[in-house]
């Protein structure tokens, strides 16, 4: 397949994202925004996978591709084709689709315990009934029109969430290892400050290997789900 990857920074990349993609060896180009806001045809990818930033989806007068990325997002959800987006990601989709991405409540920055949300439905993808992920996020988002909210955390009510068979969006970092998290935190460090959902940049980089693997399987498990023949309806 021929996967698109939308990246704003250059250090919110791929992560285990890459190891996956390679290993099924798929074709992987980019629109890397931060360097050259250029958009990939429709017909000529496969699956889009939208990656986090820093910016807010409503920050179109410091980032104007930002429009232009959102109307392509709106667009490419109508082909039935995979997509994938995280953090930013995932609220860029929320936005492209007519919901909306405000400030959520409360920060979540660090190691933090979501929970399944679906309650059995079985045309969704299942997550663990709980596990501890990486976030990093300050802004969420209310649920497009017929999508499912897929898990919850104590500090944000939307999580994640699919629509049809071929979109889903995370606003936690499955894709995260030790060298995104420590580039996270070197880039993003003004942001840990005292919080109930923030942890300090020791505690997040304290975290042990078998955390990243255990959310790395989870992100496999979601590519899996998401690249399956029945998700590429076009």
């Amino acid at each position: 397949m021929h996967i698109q990857v939308f990246q704003h920074v250059s250090f919110e990349g791929l992560g285990y994202i890459e190891h996956y993609l390679n290993q099924a060896q798929h074709q992987i180009s980019y629109s890397k925004f931060f360097a050259s806001p250029c958009l990939p045809s429709l017909e000529h990818i496969d699956a889009l996978l939208i990656m986090g930033g820093p910016m807010s989806v409503h920050d179109h007068a410091e980032y104007p591709w930002l429009r232009d990325e959102i109307e392509f997002i709106r667009r490419f959800a109508a082909t039935g084709k995979p997509m994938l987006g995280i953090c930013l990601g995932a609220q860029l989709i929320a936005n492209a689709l007519a919901a909306n991405v405000y400030a959520n409540p409360e920060k979540e920055i660090g190691w933090h315990s979501i929970s399944t949300s679906n309650h059995g439905k079985d045309q969704v993808f299942q997550f663990p009934s709980c596990i501890e992920v990486f976030h990093w996020h300050g802004e969420t988002f209310s649920l497009p029109q017929g999508a499912i909210c897929l898990a919850h955390s104590q500090g944000c009510a939307q999580q994640a969430f699919q629509l049809g068979r071929h979109i889903i969006g995370l606003q936690f970092h499955l894709e995260a290892t030790q060298q995104t998290a420590k580039a996270l935190v070197s880039h993003c460090q003004a942001e840990l400050v005292k919080g109930r959902y923030i942890q300090s940049a020791d505690e997040i980089m304290a975290a042990a290997p078998e955390r990243y693997a255990a959310i790395n399987q989870l992100m496999s498990e979601v590519l899996d789900y998401l690249l399956a023949p029945e998700s590429c309806q076009a």
